[in-house]
């Protein structure tokens, strides 16, 4: 097509598009303005309103959630929702629905809650039915034994023996990394996730996987008891934030929260006050 060809036909598709009629553009224009007001309110707006961030939490989980006797709670992550809900408003507070890792998932989805917090690993079940916040912690799973046992239990091969007493805590991915990983050892689930550590001390139990924080947290809290490796993990972990499935609105805010904590050294003035 010769240069003039080509200007006469651009210049058609200008007046056609200039001479749209006047019904159409506001059809387009009315079509594009109602679109919003059919969209869904995010969990954003509901906290914002309601001036109250509701937060599922295990609190069983040194250094991330910790019920303590006088019924309030503790760690990294009770400190990071305080942040998160001043985020939201000057008024709004954090209300705390008590839960476990075997029911945690069941609660928030069925609504007990806005987000889940505690020390929650990142996984692809989770992500089924959820949203993560991009994840605040790299944190892999670390086995804690007694310290005279430290040389004995290096490797995964080397805790897999039958002579191994291993475990776990149930409902979350301690209890999945020890099904999946243990072919010969013995393992025990204890539904106490806080005398756990006791057994192991006590010789009862031989070793417990779980997040090298913790065990990181144990070792100084319980004397005789070591985390082993805790630089290299025996499996990669994340820990994140627990979200409603769908509410792009509200992870957009979580993570631009939480990247301004970052950026701003907040986070690490909470990490530092709970691992150091």
């Amino acid at each position: 097509m010769t240069p003039i060809r080509t200007a006469i036909a651009l210049s058609a598709l200008l007046m056609l598009a200039a001479c749209a009629s006047p019904t159409a553009r506001t059809a387009r224009t009315e079509g594009s303005a109602a679109t919003p007001a059919t969209r869904h309110a995010s969990t954003l707006d509901t906290v914002m309103q309601r001036g109250v961030l509701k937060a599922c939490i295990p609190g069983d989980y040194k250094p991330f959630g910790f019920l303590l006797p006088s019924g309030q709670y503790e760690g990294i992550d009770v400190d990071l929702a305080q942040s998160l809900a001043k985020a939201m408003g000057p008024n709004v507070k954090v209300d705390y629905v008590k839960t476990s890792w075997a029911k945690l998932m069941d609660d928030f989805t069925g609504g007990a809650c806005d987000i889940g917090i505690g020390g929650i690993s990142v996984t692809t079940d989770r992500q089924k039915r959820a949203f993560f916040s991009a994840p605040y912690m790299a944190n892999g799973k670390t086995p804690v034994v007694r310290s005279a046992d430290v040389p004995k239990f290096q490797t995964l091969a080397a805790i897999d023996q039958p002579s191994t007493r291993a475990i776990a805590n149930p409902g979350g991915s301690n209890e999945r990394f020890a099904k999946s990983s243990y072919k010969q050892a013995k393992l025990t689930i204890h539904t106490e996730n806080l005398t756990i550590f006791d057994e192991i001390l006590a010789g009862r139990q031989d070793i417990f996987v779980t997040e090298a924080a913790e065990a990181l947290v144990m070792q100084r809290q319980k004397p005789g008891l070591c985390a082993v490796n805790p630089d290299k993990p025996l499996q990669y972990g994340e820990i994140a934030f627990l979200l409603p499935r769908g509410d792009t609105v509200m992870k957009q805010f979580v993570d631009q929260w939480l990247h301004l904590a970052r950026a701003s050294g907040e986070y690490a003035g909470i990490e530092n006050r709970w691992l150091r």
